[in-house]
Order: C-alpha cells, then structure tokens, then sequence
C-alpha cells in the first residue's frame, strides 16, 4: 500500500526543506517538522504515505494543522503563560488527540488523514500522526501550498465544509465547535482559539469520505516535496546552484536577488502581518522588491510596481544555499533569491481569486498570471 516514505535521517531532512520551500514563507518553522520526524524515527515508527486510489470511496477522511500566527512569541505573552499557570500538558500529541477528538464527536473511524497544506510543520506533524494512529496519510494536500485561511483551501474552493473540528492546545484545552455559518467564521474562530491559547492550537477538521476527497486533493504533493528537497541538497553537494536547481525543478521563475533591508510585521488577530523589504544585488542592483504576507508571501511590488502575486507562489530562499526561509525568520541583511511558482489553476477562476488573489488580501491590484507577467521566460 505505501507509495513512499521518508526512512532515514537524510530522508527527512530532504522531506522538510521542500516542504520549507512550497510554505511560501508561512506552513509552520523547519524545527517543528524535523523535531517530529526525528523523534517518530527515534521510535522506529515508519513514515510513509498512500496515493489517493488507495483510500475506499467510503472511508472518512480528515486534515490535521497547526492554526494560529507565526509571529515570534514575545517576552509579554510568555509573561502571562507564567501568569496563568500553564504548563505543557500535550506537547506534540495534541495533534493526535484532535484527530482522536473529531473523531469520537462524529462517531466514525478515520480512514486517512491529508494533510491541509504544505509548509515545514504542517506537512511533516500530519504525517507522524498517521503514522503513530495507525491511519494512512494521503499523498496529497489541499493547496499545493502553504495558506493563511481556510478560503485559500481546496475545500472552501469546491463547496466542502470543514466543520465540525476538533482544536486542542498543549495546555490541555480541548475545544469541538459543531457547526459554523460559514467558512468565514471557521477562521475567525479557530484563530482566536489560537490567539487563546497563546500563538497556536492544534485542529483536526475537513471530514469527508474518500470519494469527495480524491475530488479536491492535489495528488503527489508530498512526494514532490521530498524530490524537490533532495534536488536542493544535490546541488549543492555537487557544486551546483541549489537555486536554478530548485527554479527547474518547480518550472519557476527567477524573479530577484538581494539584501534584506528591513521587515514591518506585527502579531495581530492570529496572523504574522508585514511586509519584507530586498535591495537588489547583481543584475538586479538599482531596483527594489516588496513583499506583503499574511504568514505566508502573497503581494508583490517590484520597483514600487504590482508584480507576482497569490494564487501564485512568491518563495524567498538563501541565495547560497537554497533553503527556504520562513518570514518569523527572515531578518535585515540575509543575502536572498526570490522565486516565483504557478500556483493552482483552479485558484484562477473567479471563485477562486475572490478568496485568494491580490483584492480579496485588501489590495487595488489586478491579478495577472506569473507566466504573462514574466512574458514567457
């Protein structure tokens, strides 16, 4: 039944860096994926995934993520966690126990989990929590991406409700929220159990039966994940440009290069809020690139001017080695590559760009397509 897996160390160092890369600056930080991966290794537990034919057209499926903002936790919140008296009761298993509490609420099995997104930490905690509770993890997410809401999921794109969820913090709260009027509302109330819980909480949601979940998954992104990973690592053993590697691999664009001069954000509502300012080097000295997110990259100015922007991706990585970077990471004065990917084409519809383009993020902007934009290069 496995169509791959991650058996070793290296695999899942692999396994995380492209995961890092698809996250476009959000999906969950690097430490968190390659902690979980290590430690399920560590057991002997065996890390694998199925491909979507395999799960039966009757079995439940649901999601498992992390919700909450990826802002640097301050010294104020952790002043009031101290307040409060809240000690980690959970840790790393409260992923589980919300997949264990979706299900008990709805009285079914899980069949499989998909993972909801792709990022450093939200691909690989999924993929543990299979494997820990015995559930297949599906080669596949729902955004080929990382996202900051539900609206720029496959579900909200097709008309699937991800409601009931279940949502569980370390601290040891364990929430189950029946019904929302809308997806709208699913976000807002997820986040601000995040916020809540001071920075995260932990959901298992979006229960649909195998059938209908073929129908919006996009297939073999794990997979990709891990390739695009090894590419990377590849390169840069055999003296190449892991960046023009990972631009080929993902048929992407080069679109910058530069010095990090600055980054505005703030924490606020459960999202990292800001924009990344790069001062180009190279050919590119003498012009700028702006970057607006919402966790994740989603607008982009060039020279002041509307460029890339979501559904595509807009990925920031280490110019010398390829590495992704996360925006809680990325700081003044890294030297970076800034790519460009297709995203979903379904995304492009009109359904989908209310929920995911440049206007629905409150900008003035006209989404044009990355391909047009780069005129064909």
């Amino acid at each position: 039944m496995p169509r791959g897996g991650l058996y070793n160390p290296t695999d899942c160092e692999d396994f995380v860096r492209g995961c890092l890369w698809m996250g476009t600056g959000g999906g969950g930080g690097p430490e968190w994926g390659r902690r979980v991966l290590q430690e399920a290794l560590n057991e002997g537990i065996r890390l694998e995934w199925v491909d979507v034919t395999e799960i039966p057209d009757d079995a439940w499926t649901c999601t498992a993520y992390g919700m909450g903002s990826i802002a640097p936790v301050s010294e104020e919140t952790r002043a009031l966690i101290r307040q409060f008296g809240l000690t980690d009761r959970y840790g790393h298993q409260a992923m589980e126990i919300a997949v264990k509490e979706l299900a008990s609420y709805a009285g079914v099995e899980i069949g499989a989990i998909v993972p909801s997104e792709l990022g450093a930490g939200n691909t690989p905690a999924p993929l543990v929590v299979g494997a820990r509770l015995g559930i297949p993890v599906v080669d596949g997410d729902y955004a080929g991406r990382a996202i900051p809401e539900e609206m720029q999921g496959t579900p909200y794109l097709y008309g699937k409700n991800s409601w009931p969820f279940a949502s569980v913090d370390r601290w040891g709260n364990i929430v189950i929220a029946k019904e929302t009027c809308n997806p709208y509302m699913l976000e807002r109330i997820g986040k601000m159990l995040a916020v809540a819980a001071f920075g995260i909480c932990y959901i298992a949601a979006t229960l649909l039966p195998g059938r209908e979940m073929r129908e919006i998954v996009v297939p073999g992104t794990l997979t990709f994940c891990l390739e695009l990973g090894r590419v990377i690592r590849r390169a840069r053993e055999e003296g190449r440009d892991p960046v023009e590697a990972a631009v080929r691999f993902t048929n992407g664009w080069l679109l910058f290069e530069g010095e990090v001069t600055g980054k505005d954000w703030e924490d606020r509502e459960g999202y990292m809020f800001g924009t990344s300012h790069i001062r180009g080097t190279g050919e590119y000295r003498g012009h700028t690139l702006d970057i607006w997110f919402k966790n994740e990259n989603h607008v982009s100015w060039l020279d002041g001017r509307p460029f890339v922007c979501s559904p595509d991706l807009v990925v920031v990585a280490d110019r010398r080695t390829g590495e992704g970077i996360t925006n809680t990471d990325l700081a003044a004065g890294m030297e970076v590559a800034v790519i460009g990917v297709r995203g979903l084409e379904a995304f492009r519809s009109e359904r989908g760009l209310s929920a995911a383009g440049p206007r629905y993020f409150g900008f003035d902007i006209d989404y044009v397509p990355i391909e047009v934009l780069m005129g064909g290069r």
